[in-house]
C-alpha cells in the first residue's frame, strides 16, 4: 500500500514557517542529542509489536532497512553541516531536526536487523529490493543522494549560498527517501516496517513543505 498525507497546519506557499526553537543547539550539544536518538532508536524493538514473521537476509524489509540507513546517514551529515554553519534560525530549527530524526531512525533499522540475526549490510547491490529499484542507482548512490563533490560544496559554502545549498539538496534527498518508503510500503506486511516508513513519508513530507518555503525566500533574497 502506498501511503499519501497531508501536513495540517503547513505553511502557506510564500509564507515561511516560524522556527520551532528560539535557540542555537551547539554543535557539542547537537551530537549529544544525536547519540541519545539513537539509543533510543536501538530500544525501538521494544516499543512496536511484531506480529509478522522474521524478514530473512533476501528480504525487502532487510534490503530497504539497509539502504535506507544508508541513505539517513548522508541526511544526517547534510544537516549537521548546515547547522554548524547557518545563522539563520529556520534552517537551524529545521537541520537540528532532520538530524535528530532520522539519526534515531537509523537506530531503528539497526536494532531491528540486530533482532532479526541480520548483518547490517548485505551482499546484494543497492536497491535491489525494489521493483526496477536497480535503474535509479546512479554512479553508486540512491535516489536523492548528493555526490561526494556536492557535499564537499556545501562544507565549504557560507551565508545565503550555505542555506540554498542545503534547501536544494535536502529536498532531493527527501524525494528519493520518499520513493523508497513508498516503495517498501506496497511489499511488506511487516508492522514494525510499515509504521516506520509511514512515519518517514509523513515526516518527510511535511519537511519538503517547509523547504520550498524557505527555498522560495532564500533564493529571492540572495
Amino acid at each position: 500500500m502506498t501511503v499519501t498525507t497531508s501536513s495540517p497546519g503547513a505553511a502557506a506557499p510564500g509564507d515561511v514557517a516560524e522556527p520551532r526553537q528560539e535557540f542555537r543547539f551547539g554543535v557539542a550539544w547537537l551530537a549529544t542529542l544525536l547519540i541519545v536518538g539513537l539509543l533510543l532508536g536501538a530500544g525501538g524493538t521494544f516499543l512496536a509489536t511484531r506480529k509478522a514473521g522474521v524478514p530473512g537476509d533476501s528480504s525487502p524489509e532487510a534490503g530497504f532497512l539497509r539502504d535506507m540507513s544508508t541513505h539517513h546517514a548522508q541526511a544526517v551529515q547534510m544537516a549537521m553541516i548546515a547547522h554548524a554553519g547557518t545563522t539563520d534560525p529556520n534552517i537551524l530549527s529545521l537541520s537540528a531536526d532532520i538530524a535528530l530524526t532520522q539519526h534515531g531512525q537509523v537506530g531503528y533499522m539497526q536494532a531491528w536487523l540486530r533482532d532479526w540475526g541480520l548483518s547490517p549490510t548485505g551482499s546484494k547491490p543497492a536497491m535491489s529490493w525494489m521493483p526496477g529499484g536497480a535503474a535509479s542507482v546512479k554512479n553508486g548512490l540512491m535516489p536523492g543522494m548528493a555526490t561526494p563533490a556536492e557535499i564537499d560544496r556545501l562544507g565549504k559554502a557560507t551565508g545565503q549560498d550555505l542555506n540554498i545549498q542545503f534547501l536544494t539538496l535536502m529536498r532531493s534527498h527527501h524525494l528519493g527517501g520518499l520513493h523508497m518508503a513508498q516503495a517498501i510500503l506496497d511489499q511488506t506486511d511487516n508492522p514494525d516496517v510499515t509504521w516506520l516508513a509511514g512515519s518517514m513519508v509523513t515526516g518527510q513530507q511535511s519537511d519538503l513543505n517547509l523547504i520550498d518555503n524557505l527555498l522560495k525566500k532564500a533564493q529571492a533574497t540572495k
